[in-house]
Parts: structure tokens; C-alpha cells; sequence
């Protein structure tokens, strides 16, 4: 690779002068070497940066590139405030060739074509295969975006067909606000889509990414597709904007739609105050077109202003734990001006939470959510969800917009205890005491079951979830032990291990080696070392040695069925290294839930070769406010007392399952053998509990359905105990596993129990 490097007293000055841009001065300059990015990742002597008066972006010329991508990358994006480059807000944010799908990949070339003061650019090639991709990202004095323009050239034979190919946004920290009309579509085409960008955001910062291109989106608007072919020889052009602000105001973003695009656009401006007549300091004025949130605007001292393209909308105000005031329409025409005031905002009220057990009082960890009543659409304004603290236990103190409310306050993640709904209403300026006593119905642990979730992020890479939140929701859904698995890192590790001894808990370090052709987890790790691979570029080898070298006594095989699973790269023959045989254990993941019996059905294919390969169940949680810690999960029965230690041997043994909610309590542990004589009956039983009951139960064999056992239950019917026995012949040695449903739907997967044929007496 190549990029023109500056000399070490040149490097000396442009990093003070871009720590401190003068605003007055617009002019963009370039900085080879560490980037002056706060906690950026591009941290290597060859590495570009490019800053204006308005923004930072870093591209990771000899550094590291997450997910396994290419170097050549953009991996820092910052804006610049009053003078001065605030943090990164991102972990990636440039071109996929295929849904990140595995990369092949043999060289890139970054070099700097123009180095400012007008303009800068900076270009990058690299291969994907027989194509090449070339990327500019152009910087020009004054603007408020990077343009990246990427072109994808065929140079192989064959054509290739149905590419998913774009930008992605990839923050590292704050909220989301997908595609507008399409915010709650996790993967699929574009259609009805009511802009072509997506946004990162929190109070002090926005990122947006412009695609015009764009058909498909992918991981709920993170990825801005294009669904294409492409024919030997052809080459295709993608045009997007990366646009920054230091604020969370999206008017910036849609006057840049407006202008990108060409659009006939109209102004509306107004004030925003409470019911005592009052402006209220910094009001938010949320836009919704076609019944749809759109876009929001920040005001300043009561009033607010944004232009709108031509149309129809519907625009309500709010504020930080404020109500919300009644929703006008408004019809924007080419050239208009309009004035809107809104009035009635009412101040925050207080809720005080003490959860506890209802039968012998003590607190409880707890998660509490609105399941009814005002729910921000600017997250920054307030949250939806809520966890008691960590000390005091079973506490939670919140401001919280006025209204009528109804909590689901659960404990235990819907596995042993049912949920209360609290209905009450929020004064605004008073306090509102609330205790909720919670029965607990069914006790694992009593039993010597214990549960994890065993693949969890905190806040590294794209992850939002700081330690402190990540030990308060799995607490809360009521895990056993705790644990984390960020993506090729180890820094939380330490802080997570504190918590763990103050609350007395098991702790299971880890981390998630990531590729791009398949992710492991590996645990439990020894917090002392440090990552000394890099797993984007090692073959599957070294990264199984880089884990055993952490320590690792487990390697687990993550998603291994999606697209970059490693399953799936195998067979695409785009693992380095190919198949090894030296992992353990193989997940089911909650976040690919379509894959469950695929993966499930995979495993029979290891135990019908009689190769103990064993099951792990995980979240991949990476936001606890937005998703549920635990919603799946590994219950292990360890030897004698629960430690990190013994909870990994029982993993290892066999001595597992996997639950959506159904807890499984077998006669013959899973991962046992029973020795049986040749043709003899015998029995395998099973103790089931559900909270909403029990449907159904399959037992496999050897591969096949063996057994069915149907309980005429359905929803409504309230918690269950109950048993599945079969009686069975030893016709040939091999395994049994079950299949549990319960009356929701929610299943659980376990390890087989073995059977070995014995002489016949």
C-alpha cells in the first residue's frame, strides 16, 4: 500500500492545528500518522486524516480495519466543535461489495490526491475477488460532508449476480434513526421508503448517511444497499455523503436532502412553550410524513425553525421528559413560510421504583419498561427502558414525561418469574413512589441449572451498552453469571470482573475474535493479556491458538449459518485454513433466529459421526435499552458449586441447553452416556417448567423424530410443571435430544444424551 507521508515535525504541527481549527478559518488539512481523533482507531504512522472547520475523518491506511475489511477504510468520523475534534462516533463507515459477506482480499493502495486548503481527497484501491473497488472521499473547505464515490470494476469471467453492495453507518456510541418509513425493517428492499439516508445521533452529535442509490437496507438501516449484477468487464458507480453536525438537529440533514436532490421546499418556524405560558429552553419539533416519523428539529431559547420539502405533514413538539403538545398538520408548498407555535408542554415528573420479592421481600434486580405511554422518538429525550441499580438493589429513580403510564416491571427475563404490569399516572413536578413485588414461580438454580448468556456486548466497536448497563440487564433478567464477548477487544473486561465481585457473581470473560468469514467466541480469558493478532487478516489456525493463548478453554463457533458465518464460508470455500476441528462449542443466536433448526440439525450431523461438538445459546446483545439480555440462553449443570470454572466444564461436557423460556430438568444429564443392553428397552425421562405452559416435545434420535408428546395447552393457560417420558429400545448405539415448545412458541434445543450398546446378557 502506499499514502504520502509527512515528515515528523510536519506531522507535530498539523496535529496541534487540527486539535484547534480555528472556525473563522475555512480550510481542510491532511495528517499522516496517529490520529488526532479523540479515542480513534487509527492509530498507525501511515494512516490519514482529514479535518476541516466542521468535521474529522480518519482512514486506516496501516491499522487495523474492524469486522476483518480491508485496510483502506474509513474507521474515525468526528465532528468539529467551537474548534476543537470531539470524539469518534464510529466504528465503520464506507463500502461493502456484498453484505459483508466474507472478503477476499490481496491488496489495497491509499493515496492522497489533493491535501487541501480548498479541497481534499484521498483515494483507495483495493480487490474483492477478480473485482476492484476504488473509493474518493472528497473533503472540501467549509462543508458540513465528506462525498464518497466508490466504483466496482469486474475484472474476472463470470458475471455475479444479486450483489448487495453500499455504504454502511456503523456508530460506536448514541442512538439510531433509520430509514424514514422504514425505521423498524431489519433487512429488505427499500420500497416505501420516505428518504434515502440514515442517522446516528445523541444530543451533542449527528451522522448521516446519504444514499441515493439505495434499494435495500440491511441490520435495521446500519447498511444502505443497491441489489445489483454485475456482468464481466462492467463497472458500477455508488454516490454517497457522509454528513456531520455537533448536535442532534436533523434539520441540517433534510436542507441537505433538499439541495442534493433538488427539491421545491417550504419554511416553517415557530415557539414552543409550557402550560404556564413559559418558552421552554430547548424544545424538539418532531416531523411525521405519511404517518411516519421523518425527521426532528432542535430549537434554542423557545423557538425553532427547518425547511421542508413540498408535502403533507404532521408535527408535534417536546422536550427532555416533557409531554408532548396535540399533533398539527401542516401542508408545505415551494416557497411558502409558515409560522406553528405549540403550548401545553408539561414539566417532568419523578417515579421511584422498589422492586421485590413477593415472598420473602428482599429487593430484586429488575428491568422496566413502558409498555404504555409516552415513548420518545428522540432516545436523548428519554428512555423506554430502565434498570434498577446495582447498589441500591432492586431501586430506580427517573424523571419522566407526564401521562399515563403502564410499566412491565419483569425479573428473570420471563424464564421463572412472571411479569407485573403497574398501571399509574405521572404528575408533572411531583415524586411518585411505586413498590412491586414480583413470585417467583420456578428456581433452576435449586436444582443446580444455571444460566448465561453466552455472547453479549458492552460498548465496544458498534455495541452502546456501558459495563455498569450491561450487569444491570442480564442481573435483571436473571442470569446466573455474567458475561461479555466484545469484538476483538479486552477492555471490559476489568470493569465487568469488579461488578461480578460486589455482587458475589460468577464472571465469565471473553471476547469475539471477528473475521470477516466467521466469528468466535472465546472464554474464559485471562484479562491480564492483550489481543496479539490480527483477526482480519489470521487464517482460522492462529485464531484458534491466538484464543487458547487468552486463555480460552472454549472456542464456540458464533451465527455459523448467516452469510459470514463459518459454516457458510467453508462451503464457500473463503475460510483461511479451511475446516478445524478445535472448537467446542456451536451457538444458536437469538439475533438469527431463523437459523435455529438449521443450526440444530447441523449438530445432528457432528453427534451422528459421534464427534461431541455441544450447544451454546446467545443474544448478541449490543444494546440493552433495545434488546433483551437472556431472551435466550445456556442453562449448564456444573459439578458441585457454580464457578466460571465449573460452569465452562459443564459446557464442555454437554451438560447444557438452550432456551427461548422452556426449563428442562432431564433424569440422564445431557452429555451423559447410559449404557444400555442390545435390545432392551429403556427410559429417558424429563421434568419440564413453563411460565405460559408447555405445547410440545419432540425427542430426536440419531437424527430423526423419534417421539412427539403434544399437551393440549394453549396461551392464557399460566405456568406449568410437568414431564415427557419415553420408552425406548437399544437397537443401536447413538444419541437423543429434545425439541421443547412452549404454548408462545419460544423452544428450547438441548445437548443429546448418549446411549451405548451393552452385550445382551
Amino acid at each position: 500500500m502506499r499514502s504520502s507521508i509527512l515528515s515528523p515535525c510536519l506531522v507535530a504541527a498539523a496535529l496541534v492545528a487540527a486539535a484547534a481549527v480555528h472556525p473563522a478559518v475555512a480550510a481542510v488539512s491532511v495528517i499522516t500518522g496517529p490520529t488526532p481523533i479523540p479515542l480513534g482507531a487509527a492509530r498507525a504512522a501511515g494512516d490519514i486524516t482529514v479535518v476541516n472547520e466542521k468535521l474529522a475523518f480518519a482512514i486506516a491506511v496501516q491499522s487495523v480495519v474492524p469486522y476483518g475489511v480491508p485496510r483502506g477504510a474509513l474507521v474515525d468520523l468526528a465532528p468539529v466543535s467551537n474548534g476543537t475534534i470531539q470524539r469518534d462516533r464510529v466504528v465503520y463507515a464506507d463500502f461493502i461489495p456484498n453484505d459483508w459477506s466474507a472478503w477476499p482480499n490481496t491488496y489495497q493502495q491509499v493515496d492522497i490526491l489533493e491535501r487541501g486548503p480548498d479541497r481534499a481527497v484521498i483515494r483507495s484501491v483495493r480487490d474483492w475477488g477478480a473485482v476492484t473497488i476504488t473509493t474518493t472521499y472528497t473533503l472540501e473547505a467549509g462543508a458540513d460532508h465528506i462525498v464518497l464515490s466508490t466504483t466496482m470494476r469486474n475484472g474476472g469471467a463470470q458475471t455475479l449476480a444479486n450483489l448487495l453492495s453500499g455504504f454502511t453507518l456503523w456508530p460506536n456510541s448514541g442512538y439510531r434513526f433509520g430509514v424514514p418509513g422504514l425505521s423498524s425493517l431489519e433487512h429488505g428492499p427499500a420500497t416505501g421508503a420516505l428518504a434515502d439516508r440514515t442517522v446516528a445521533y445523541d444530543a451533542d452529535w449527528m451522522i448521516a448517511l446519504h444514499a441515493p442509490y439505495l434499494t435495500d437496507l440491511a441490520h435495521a438501516s446500519l447498511d444502505l444497499y443497491q441489489r445489483h449484477d454485475l456482468a464481466p468487464g462492467a463497472s458500477r458507480s455508488f454516490d454517497a455523503w457522509l454528513q456531520v453536525g455537533a448536535s442532534g438537529d436533523l434539520a441540517p440533514v433534510v436542507a441537505a436532502e433538499i439541495l442534493r436532490q433538488r427539491l421545491p421546499a417550504g419554511l416553517v418556524r415557530g415557539s414552543v412553550a409550557g402550560r404556564d405560558g413559559r418558552a421552554i429552553g430547548q424544545p424538539v419539533v418532531v416531523v411525521e410524513k405519511a404517518g411516519q416519523p421523518y425527521a426532528w428539529v432542535l430549537g434554542a431559547n423557545g423557538r425553532y425553525s427547518i425547511r421542508l420539502p413540498a408535502g403533507n405533514y404532521t408535527l408535534y413538539a417536546t422536550a427532555r421528559s416533557h409531554s408532548q403538545s396535540a399533533a398539527v398538520a401542516l401542508a408545505v408548498a415551494a416557497g411558502s413560510e409558515q409560522t406553528r407555535d405549540f403550548v401545553g408542554l408539561d414539566a417532568p415528573g419523578h417515579l421511584r421504583f422498589d422492586v421485590r420479592g413477593a415472598a420473602d421481600g428482599q429487593p430484586l434486580d429488575a428491568r422496566i419498561a413502558i409498555s404504555r405511554g409516552q415513548q420518545p422518538l428522540v432516545e436523548f429525550l428519554g428512555r423506554r427502558t430502565f434498570f434498577t441499580e446495582l447498589e441500591p438493589r432492586g431501586r430506580l429513580d427517573l424523571d419522566i414525561a407526564p401521562g399515563a403510564y403502564a410499566f412491565e416491571v419483569s425479573s428473570g427475563g420471563g424464564f421463572t418469574t412472571p411479569a407485573s404490569t403497574v398501571a399509574l399516572r405521572v404528575e408533572p413536578g411531583k415524586t411518585r413512589r411505586v413498590r412491586v413485588a414480583l413470585r417467583r414461580r420456578f428456581d433452576p438454580a435449586r436444582l443446580g441449572w444455571y444460566a448465561a448468556d453466552l455472547h453479549h456486548h458492552a460498548d465496544q466497536a458498534e455495541a452502546v451498552t456501558p459495563p455498569a448497563d450491561l450487569a444491570r440487564s442480564q442481573l435483571a433478567a436473571g442470569l446466573d453469571l455474567l458475561f461479555v464477548s466484545d469484538h476483538d477487544s479486552l477492555v471490559n473486561l476489568p470493569p465487568l470482573q469488579r461488578i461480578a465481585e460486589q455482587r458475589g457473581i460468577a464472571f465469565i470473560p471473553g471476547i469475539e475474535l471477528s473475521p470477516s468469514w466467521g466469528h468466535f467466541n472465546a472464554y474464559p480469558i485471562d484479562a491480564g493479556k492483550s489481543l496479539a493478532i490480527d483477526p482480519g487478516t489470521a487464517t482460522v489456525d492462529a485464531l484458534f491458538a491466538e484464543a487458547r493463548r487468552l486463555g480460552a478453554s472454549v472456542v464456540q463457533v458464533n451465527h455459523p449459518l448467516i452469510s459470514y458465518g463459518y459454516f457458510t464460508s467453508l462451503a464457500a470455500g473463503q475460510a483461511p485454513g479451511g475446516f478445524n476441528p478445535a472448537f467446542d462449542l456451536v451457538e444458536i443466536n437469538a439475533t438469527e433466529s431463523a437459523t435455529d433448526r438449521a443450526v440444530f440439525e447441523r449438530m445432528w450431523q457432528f453427534w451422528n459421526e459421534g464427534q461431541r461438538y455441544y450447544l451454546a445459546g446467545g443474544t448478541d446483545t449490543h444494546d440493552v435499552w433495545n434488546l433483551r439480555s437472556g431472551r435466550l440462553r445456556t442453562y449448564a449443570h456444573p459439578a458441585g458449586a457454580l464457578t466460571t470454572a465449573s460452569y465452562v466444564a459443564a459446557l464442555r461436557a454437554g451438560h447444557a441447553y438452550v432456551s427461548y423460556g422452556p426449563l428442562i430438568y432431564p433424569d440422564v444429564c445431557f452429555g451423559d452416556t447410559l449404557t444400555v443392553p442390545a435390545g432392551r428397552e429403556f427410559h429417558l425421562g424429563f421434568a419440564l417448567e413453563s411460565l405460559p405452559g408447555v405445547k410440545s416435545v419432540d425427542l430426536i434420535g440419531n437424527g430423526e423424530d423419534v417421539a412427539r408428546r403434544d399437551y393440549g395447552r394453549g396461551p392464557g393457560n399460566g405456568p406449568q410443571r410437568t414431564r415427557a417420558d419415553f420408552r425406548l429400545r437399544a437397537d443401536r448405539a447413538g444419541w437423543y435430544a429434545l425439541v421443547v415448545e412452549d404454548t408462545q412458541g419460544h423452544r428450547a434445543y438441548t445437548d443429546p444424551v448418549w446411549v451405548e450398546l451393552a452385550p445382551a446378557r
